[in-house]
């Protein structure tokens, strides 16, 4: 396989009083070249690390009934533990970092600009893709109004149940088991990202006080098979307390039953080429969107 390589612009006159056309000849700036001296182009590492990441995650997660593979993408900012401020390594580019390698933590709050900032990226994508001169997919909207309570469970686990602000409907009641992280540190970028694989099991609706209350004003912009979530949460542990303000933005593969279909018949020799290529496929999409969030992101995150 060969690339198609641009065309010369043919240059312009000269001061010398050459004619364009005297010993100029219109023709490719390089000739068609292969991939590489054997003719495929070598597989992305970053990519692959990812997929591998997540794959692994999925096939050896717990076996629970009724349960679900969220995979998802947060953005936010590392930083190290001891002073507060943003991680500093001595990489050029965008870099996975292996999981417990450095003293830091991730920060997924954003700035209300930031917030504003993304808002505005976001809806401006919704009504371009809703022209009728839009080539590609359609980006989709919806505005959700949430109540999470969080009620303590066996050990450290706490369930989650989510209701509708507007007509108090229960929407889930469930806990999250976190099966891992992988932090992405962009240092040309004001922002770095965390991949995450987690299992939401449903479970009945808890009995007793709730330790911690969350109102998201969530816009959720559907895009093919991806969802970004821009929700803007508000916090209490009392009625008394003070609230806390965050702004969130994560990226996630919008239906589980699609990463656990195509992550089993990754590779698998039994099936078609398409097939087998699915999952990194979804991956490559899906690390994509992050790349894109996180370069559009603008300085001044908290």
């Amino acid at each position: 396989m060969k690339r198609v390589r641009r065309t010369a612009s043919p240059p312009p006159d000269s001061s010398n009083g050459h004619a364009q056309g005297s010993g100029y000849r219109e023709g490719p700036l390089l000739p068609p070249l292969s991939l590489s001296i054997l003719g495929v182009e070598p597989l992305d590492e970053f990519i692959r690390e990812i997929a591998d990441f997540v794959h692994h995650m999925v096939m050896t997660r717990p076996d629970l009934p009724n349960s679900k593979v969220e995979v998802e993408a947060k953005i936010g900012v590392l930083r190290e533990r001891s002073t507060g401020h943003r991680l500093s390594l001595p990489v050029l580019v965008e870099t996975i970092l292996t999981p417990n390698s450095t003293d830091s933590r991730f920060e997924s709050n954003m700035s209300v600009g930031q917030h504003k900032h993304f808002n505005t990226l976001l809806n401006r994508l919704k009504t371009q893709s809703s022209q009728p001169s839009h080539i590609g997919s359609p980006v989709d909207y919806s505005h959700h109004y949430l109540i999470d309570t969080f009620y303590a469970a066996e050990g450290n686990e706490k369930i989650r149940v989510t209701r509708d602000e507007k007509t108090g409907s229960v929407i889930e009641s469930m806990k999250k088991i976190r099966l891992g992280d992988l932090n992405v540190y962009s240092p040309k970028r004001s922002a770095d990202w965390r991949v995450s694989v987690n299992l939401e099991v449903p479970v009945p609706h808890p009995i007793g006080s709730a330790t911690l209350t969350r109102r998201k004003d969530r816009l959720s912009y559907s895009h093919e098979e991806f969802k970004i979530d821009l929700t803007q949460v508000t916090s209490t542990t009392s009625p008394n307390a003070p609230a806390q303000i965050l702004h969130e933005l994560e990226v996630e593969i919008a239906r589980p039953e699609l990463v656990l279909a195509t992550a089993l018949k990754r590779g698998d020799p039994n099936t078609s080429e398409h097939e087998q290529s699915a999952f990194d496929e979804l991956i490559r999409a899906f690390v994509n969107n992050a790349r894109i969030l996180v370069r559009n992101a603008e300085d001044g995150w908290q």
